[in-house]
């Protein structure tokens, strides 16, 4: 994956690691500037403008190649997010039935995973490539006006090395721990507000918040060691930082003095000495850069890790393209079915004629609603096949887009109920949104609002009563024009009135389909073409 992302974002980090090499080219130009100018003051006459326009120069060229290279590495790390967010959408949609992560892990993948990267890519990797650049261009510098100092800053750099590496390693691991924390975190509060209302109707309160609170003192726990270790990697780096300055002056001073106890083939002038001790800390400055944003790689490289298996995971097989434009037979030739750490459900054989009813009845848990959904990739294929016309599922994964689906807990979306009926078909027309409502039943429901259809809804559906719900997925299935229905419990939840009249509603709705529907009511197996029956 990562050599992907590289790949996607090359031409900016070229340009922004080069704008932080222009950054070092004008610290050298600034104290070049800065120390003929000083040498220049005792002579009386000489024109020193030229030192005084190269040491302006020198700050405008540090001063627009740090903005060009924040703002290109920036949008690098923007290019990144889109095309990664892209690949993972496609591989969160394309994930087996059975393998998805939860929804809050999903979500923190999608959002603070991906965002996550942005300090690697946008700071961190642009200044890797500039620290292996001006260190050597800073270096060169220092060595042609004082080959001492430069000996002594290369000495100075082997500590230096070892403790950011020391640091490094260690900060890597905790860094994992923490961004493993983190989504931990982001997934468990996730979920739990999106079950706050059984929360809620157990009275779970308490010991639910008592695990988001455990959850968030581990990642108060983690986080605080990452900070342990960058406080300790940026202390190794200002003392042996400050050292070589001190020891880069100290050999100046004697120098000039003639007062070094030992002998050094060169004697420094003004110029000379001011233009090596002003450059001496530049020699650090893309490395302190580079360890202020090693926190940002060790956060990016822990979220790559867990973006990779998503990337790379097991991926299931686009679903089929080939319109299925009649009614078709459904043939389960020993389909069987197995969640994760689930029961085996089947094998199952029958055939669903084309055009027909047919019922599948049997008691809870035997598998009606997972037999549904394989036909819409929503549950994973152990064992057979299921032949939907010509088409294997095992190949084509998922007939959906030839499917209207009338579930047992119909997804409801902010909107009105109209809105909500017409997201299988959102082209359809008020009069037949308005003749759907009609045929599922919802007229004396909307009656009792004054608004109706337009009556808005939250996305929970929040003032609908279950039957209520039931019969906008019967509307929606109906508005939608698949040669394909499937109808789980579209009875349960109903009075006895209320299901003799969706019972008697059945043959509208099948006309011109293949109907499988699952259902515990013998009433309303009754009616039906063909009855499956399952242990």
């Amino acid at each position: 994956m990562k050599a992907q992302l590289k790949e996607a974002t090359a031409p900016p980090l070229a340009f922004a690691g080069l704008l932080w090499v222009a950054d070092g080219a004008g610290a050298v130009a600034f104290a070049l500037g800065l120390a003929l100018a000083v040498g220049a003051l005792p002579a009386a006459g000489a024109a020193q403008w030229p030192w005084y326009a190269l040491i302006v120069g020198g700050a405008l060229i540090r001063a627009g190649a740090v903005f060009a290279a924040s703002r290109l590495g920036a949008v690098r790390a923007r290019r990144l997010k889109r095309f990664l967010r892209e690949r993972l959408m496609r591989a969160a949609l394309r994930t087996p039935p059975g393998q998805a992560a939860s929804l809050g892990e999903r979500v923190a993948a999608v959002v603070d995973e991906v965002e996550a990267l942005d300090g690697w890519f946008a700071r961190f990797e642009p200044l890797g490539f500039a620290s292996r650049l001006t260190p050597v261009l800073i270096l060169g510098a220092i060595a042609v006006a004082s080959p001492i100092v430069a000996l002594i800053l290369i000495g100075a750099l082997v500590p230096f090395a070892l403790v950011m590496a020391l640091a490094g390693m260690a900060a890597a691991e905790a860094s994992r721990r923490q961004f493993d924390a983190l989504a931990h975190l982001s997934g468990l509060f996730v979920d739990r507000v999106r079950a706050l209302p059984v929360v809620l109707a157990f009275q779970a309160e308490q010991a639910e918040a008592a695990k988001v609170e455990g959850a968030a003192r581990g990642v108060a726990r983690r986080t605080l060691a990452v900070l342990k270790f960058a406080f300790l990697s940026s202390a190794g780096l200002e003392f042996f930082a400050a050292l070589s300055v001190a020891l880069v002056a100290v050999y100046c001073g004697f120098n000039l003095l003639g007062l070094l106890p030992f002998p050094v083939p060169e004697q420094l002038d003004l110029p000379r000495a001011l233009f090596v001790l002003a450059l001496a800390p530049e020699l650090y400055l893309p490395l302190r850069r580079l360890a202020a944003a090693y926190h940002d790689k060790q956060l990016g490289q822990a979220a790559a890790e867990r973006l990779a298996g998503v990337l790379d995971g097991p991926s299931a097989p686009e679903p089929s393209s080939a319109a299925i434009e009649a009614a078709p037979a459904i043939r389960f030739e020993g389909a069987a079915v197995r969640h994760p750490e689930g029961p085996l459900i089947g094998p199952v054989s029958f055939t669903a004629p084309a055009g027909a009813v047919t019922a599948i009845l049997g008691p809870s848990g035997s598998g009606k609603t997972s037999l549904l959904s394989l036909l819409v990739g929503a549950a994973p294929l152990a064992d057979g096949e299921v032949f939907v016309g010509e088409h294997p599922i095992s190949k084509v994964r998922s007939v959906a887009r030839s499917v209207a689906w009338a579930g047992q807990t119909p997804a409801l979306a902010p909107g009105s109920i109209a809105y909500n009926i017409g997201l299988g078909r959102t082209d359809a027309p008020p009069g037949e949104v308005a003749q759907a409502a009609r045929l599922a039943g919802l007229e004396p429901a909307l009656h009792q609002r004054t608004d109706g259809l337009a009556t808005e809804l939250d996305e929970r559906g929040s003032g609908l009563s279950g039957g209520e719900r039931r019969r906008i997925g019967l509307a929606r299935a109906w508005l939608k024009p698949a040669p394909i229905l499937l109808l789980d419990e579209p009875t349960a939840d109903l009075d006895e009135a209320a299901e003799h009249e969706v019972i008697a509603r059945l043959r509208d709705l099948a006309k011109g389909r293949t109907v499988l529907l699952a259902t515990h009511s013998e009433r309303l197996a009754a009616q039906a073409d063909h009855v499956v029956r399952l242990a």
